[in-house]
């Protein structure tokens, strides 16, 4: 606005106050005066109207030039204070720069969804010590210090208005990297679509983890410690691709108790992620049912109780890897391994859970057992168990959290081929899950190398360090 517009204003202003108070007051002061004639009331009305009149037309004068004097808007800028390193200088120097501001950039679904969600996590971690010993690995197979890239993560999530929800995710960073010929690049983890709108029977298809297991079915970004049990990596399935009946049968009857039971009943190709084919006309079909028998105050503090059993069954072709986690075959050394079927095979496996909650207190335990029995004469039927029982508290509510965790895995092939492990950690929440610092020491024995002194150590120690940022 023009500096010398609010004095014109002003002006304007008080030359209206004064029309309308002569407007008002030269009226009322001819009738105050009874001596005077009804002539002269008129005559003083009409010089009244007169210069209302005059008076306006000045007015209406002066808004138009004053609208004639306004410029045109100019484009919208924005001053900005930026630093420049200025040539064959020591030191950067200020300056006020005038730049046209920018328009918003809008990005909008490209199908007829009405929400879509992008994001995604990384995870970083330093490894030292005796690494991977705790899933096995150790003799000839035993990895070096290292950082490690553990998992960087995208992830589109959209709904649609008609009960559909899908969701696409994949992973930069999905190995150790021993050497260049083994790093792979990126590749999908979930990707499926789950129709949800009978919460008794949801429909889900595509490719995600198989409803095996509480740590498995954790989601990676919210386990207490930084790497799974040992058991849990050995007998869990890997993520397949199929289809699967899923729901809450309270949600409708019972809303307040809608969480009670949960049940999942899935059918998959049973030889992994990725792989569209499947091996033979076999499925894998796995099972899993939850329970909520308790939920609510204990204590003084906020509690829950919830307690599950899992069954999977598979039959397998030759060359399917039954153990992506490569810790399943015992090695000459005691050391695990992948288990690559020589020969057909026929799986059966199921588990126990249960996970307590109270306030700060939170308590997990799980029990895993498989059958593994052939289809030839290639190999020798064994049955693998392990279980863990992890245990946290926190020391500053929603801050800081201790850990620890016992756990043990008996692979069933070769006499005292246990391996055993015990994990103390400290996590730290910065903002959540959004953002957590972990550290955590594992402390870890064969069996198998006890009895055996000639294959090298028996003990093995690592300490693990974590940054995870959300997004």
């Amino acid at each position: 606005m023009l500096p010398n517009t609010k004095p014109k204003n002003r002006r304007i202003a008080t030359r209206l106050a004064g029309c309308l108070l002569c407007f008002v007051l030269l009226p009322g002061h001819t009738q105050a005066a009874e001596t005077k004639s009804e002539s002269e009331r008129l005559e003083k009305l009409e010089r009244a109207v007169e210069l209302l009149q005059k008076r306006n037309a000045e007015l209406e004068q002066e808004v138009k030039s004053l609208k004639k004097e306004q410029p045109s808007s100019p484009a919208p800028l924005s001053a900005e204070k930026r630093s420049r390193f200025v040539p064959d200088s020591k030191s950067y120097v200020e300056k006020n720069e005038t730049t046209e501001e920018k328009k918003p950039v809008y990005v909008t679904p490209g199908g007829a969804e009405y929400k879509l969600t992008l994001g995604g996590y990384i995870q970083m971690n330093f490894e030292s010590g005796d690494v991977s010993a705790f899933e096995g690995r150790f003799g000839l197979t035993q990895l070096q210090d290292r950082f490690r890239l553990r998992r960087a993560r995208i992830t589109l999530s959209g709904d649609f208005a008609e009960q559909f929800e899908f969701t696409v995710q994949g992973d930069f960073e999905q190995s150790d990297g021993l050497s260049s010929a083994t790093r792979t690049g990126f590749s999908a983890t979930d990707v499926f679509i789950n129709w949800h709108r009978i919460p008794e029977m949801n429909f889900k298809v595509g490719q995600w983890k198989a409803p095996f297991g509480l740590e498995n079915l954790t989601p990676d970004p919210q386990i207490l410690t930084i790497e799974r049990s040992l058991p849990t990596g050995a007998i869990v399935p890997e993520r397949q691709i199929g289809a699967m009946l899923w729901g809450k049968p309270l949600a409708t009857a019972l809303p307040e108790q809608k969480d009670l039971v949960t049940y999942y009943a899935g059918i998959f190709n049973g030889n992994g992620r990725n792989f569209n084919t499947n091996d033979n006309n076999e499925f894998m079909y796995v099972g899993r049912l939850e329970l909520l028998p308790f939920k609510g105050q204990l204590m003084g503090q906020e509690a829950s109780l919830k307690i599950a059993g899992d069954y999977f069954f598979s039959r397998d072709q030759t060359g399917t890897n039954i153990s992506p986690a490569l810790n399943l075959r015992v090695g000459p050394d005691g050391s695990l391994s992948s288990y690559t079927l020589t020969s057909p095979d026929e799986r059966n496996a199921y588990s126990f859970d249960a996970w307590l909650t109270i306030g700060p207190f939170d308590l997990r335990a799980e029990y895993l057992h498989e059958n593994v029995s052939p289809r030839g004469k290639t190999f020798t039927e064994f049955d693998a168990s392990g279980y863990y029982v992890q245990g946290s508290y926190f020391l500053i509510p929603k801050k800081l959290q201790a850990v620890v965790k016992w756990e043990s895995l008996d692979p069933g092939q070769v006499p005292n081929d246990n391996i055993h492990s015990i994990t103390g950690g400290l996590n730290y929440y910065i903002h959540g899950d959004g953002i957590k610092v972990m550290a955590d020491y594992v402390h870890t024995w064969s069996d198998f190398r006890a009895a055996n002194p000639r294959f090298g150590d028996d003990q093995f120690d690592e300490v693990l360090l974590r940054l995870q940022i959300m997004f």
